[in-house]
């Protein structure tokens, strides 16, 4: 099934599937919507809707070429060995089983060449990869926190988020099952404490079941409504496996990376 899902890494792939299974991998939030109490307010699973070009705009992005290479840059334990801060970046952090290697590998699925190291055992990416993607921005694949973390996870990962100028958003990855735990509160009130702009990308979606996912997805809507400032309203939902969700996860990065004409991105 790796390979056929494989297929579905690119756009138009997706685009000859029928109408509501094509949603459904692209917006899988809206796929959900169906299924929301008569009167809910569903504002929040629309806000950042783009259309076919940004789509595809964005895609040619995470697909390598000659004239557009996508490399490992490093790997820094410590901020003096982070590469210099010359393209928009964005970080990935999460909890240590959370899938954050695999998600990284289904963005880059279209440039087979990038290796993205996914280990079984969690825990296991214990410095800041950075990943450089043409000239246009670069994606950093942080340490992952809670179970098996380094012991100076927490030096590493404040140092950069407090100190890297180039930072345009941090991607908090929440697993879809399970929602947010205690040490996802942590990562938040860390973000919140020092005003990064971040958004929550629901991860494993199609390990949920519905029930289990359109719960997990209001709790966590009327906890960033009410409890946070720094937060994305919209969350984004992540399969890696059937690639849901990552059509418009490439989109939102390029969008914030501002490697999308803003008409595009509305």
């Amino acid at each position: 099934s790796g390979r056929a899902s494989l297929a579905l890494a690119a756009l138009s792939q997706v685009l000859r599937l029928e109408r509501s299974r094509r949603t459904g991998i692209v917006f899988p939030l809206q796929k959900l919507e169906r299924h929301l109490a008569p009167g809910t307010d569903t504002a929040r699973f629309r806000l950042f809707q783009p259309g076919l070009a940004a789509l595809q705009r964005a895609e040619a992005l995470f697909r390598s070429d000659r004239g557009h290479p996508i490399d490992y840059v490093s790997s820094a334990v410590r901020m003096d060995h982070a590469p210099p801060p010359a393209l928009p970046e964005v970080c990935f952090i999460g909890r240590s089983n959370v899938g954050k290697s695999s998600l990284i590998r289904a963005l880059f699925s279209l440039a087979p060449e990038v290796e993205v190291r996914v280990s079984k055992t969690p825990g296991h990416t214990k410095k800041m990869n950075f990943f450089k993607v043409g000239k246009y921005f670069t994606l950093v694949d942080m340490p992952g926190y809670g179970y098996r973390a380094p012991q100076d996870f927490v030096e590493m990962v404040e140092a950069y988020l407090q100190e890297r100028r180039n930072l345009k958003r941090t991607f908090l990855l929440v697993d879809g099952v399970v929602g947010l735990q205690k040490t996802d509160h942590i990562a938040v009130e860390m973000l919140e404490e020092f005003g990064i702009p971040y958004v929550m990308v629901l991860t494993k979606i199609d390990r949920a079941s519905r029930g289990v996912l359109l719960k997990n997805v209001l709790e966590i809507q009327e906890f960033v409504k009410e409890s946070t400032q720094g937060c994305f309203p919209q969350l984004f939902l992540v399969s890696s496996v059937e690639f849901s969700g990552v059509h418009l996860l490439r989109c939102f990065v390029a969008h914030v990376t501002g490697n999308l004409p803003t008409v595009e991105a509305s």
